[in-house]
């Protein structure tokens, strides 16, 4: 039976976390996330997802500022553990922490490493329009997502995934990819595989302005950025209003061969939703939108209220 410390912030550890909580093979001995934020509009102080399950479930939290200070890592060494977990944390650990466990440190990363390192790797998968991405377990080490590969499970990218969708199905495969991995640790079986740094890629940290759409870009590339963008930041675009230009958010889009226009420019406009020309051969019809300060709803229902006409370039 292994003391495990677990490190985590966003919604991607929870399935992991809640695993390792009701573990019979395993003792959480503690979890380790970022301080409580302001969000939203009003700014209140907000717990983040790891901290809201850890209290639900009874686990002892703590939510240092700086995991890297010597009270800190005091507190670590003190539970004493065999193992820790790593799963969307936001910092990175220093070799003082690293060194800690007997076996190490073990990084749930939700890309093919090594492609995808960094802060945002299924949106760059589904960018990029790969046709599978899946969850690393990787031996951590003092670089960004540079440590050895253990294990690796993979999960397709179907045509119409976003990357909301793909999150939810790799959040639910962590905790089996952890579970088969710490199996390994404890016979003695834990493979240590080299990443090769000539196939890696970096996914940067997304802002809202990766949102906006090109709409001179093949429709093929526009619709994948789309579903990169949802839910967040969300794809969006500039619609022309009077003298002044509104931000049109674009959730769902169907591929149109019968499309020829200026990138951007609307075609038609009927019950089906906005058909709008993109570069390249085709276009893409807009099925799902949010004007700003409205609500999300049908393209065909958001144009009849706009009175958005044919002709109109979208920027």
């Amino acid at each position: 039976m292994l003391k495990i410390v677990f490190i985590g912030t966003a919604e991607f550890g929870c399935p992991t976390l809640h695993a390792l909580s009701e573990s019979k093979l395993h003792t959480l001995v503690g979890v380790f996330t970022q301080p409580d934020r302001p969000a939203g509009r009003q700014q209140k102080l907000t717990s983040c997802p790891i901290k809201q399950l850890a209290l639900k479930e009874h686990l002892k939290v703590f939510q240092p500022e700086d995991i890297n200070q010597d009270s800190v890592i005091k507190q670590i060494k003190y539970l004493q553990p065999d193992v820790i977990v790593v799963a969307a944390y936001g910092q990175l650990l220093s070799k003082h922490i690293l060194d800690l466990p007997q076996y190490g440190c073990l990084n749930l990363h939700a890309s093919l490493l090594p492609k995808y390192r960094g802060a945002s790797p299924i949106h760059a998968a589904i960018l990029n329009r790969e046709k599978a991405t899946g969850v690393t377990i990787m031996w951590m080490d003092v670089g960004l997502d540079t440590g050895d590969i253990l294990l690796s499970i993979k999960t397709s990218i179907k045509s119409d995934d976003t990357a909301q969708t793909v999150h939810d199905r790799m959040a639910a495969l962590a905790p089996k990819a952890l579970f088969n991995a710490l199996d390994l640790l404890e016979g003695g079986k834990a493979p240590r595989i080299k990443q090769d740094p000539t196939q890696s890629s970096y996914a940067k940290k997304l802002k809202k302005e990766d949102g906006k759409i090109d709409w001179k870009k093949t429709r093929e590339e526009i619709d994948a950025h789309i579903r990169a963008m949802t839910p967040w930041p969300t794809a969006y675009t500039w619609l022309p209003d009077g003298v002044d230009s509104r931000m049109l958010k674009i959730f769902s889009t169907i591929y149109s061969r019968r499309a020829r226009g200026k990138p951007g420019e609307v075609l038609r406009v009927d019950k089906h939703g906005i058909l709008v020309a993109t570069g390249g051969t085709g276009g893409l019809l807009l099925r799902e939108v949010q004007l700003e300060g409205k609500k999300r709803m049908l393209a065909a229902e958001f144009a009849r209220g706009f009175n958005l006409t044919v002709g109109t370039i979208l920027e």
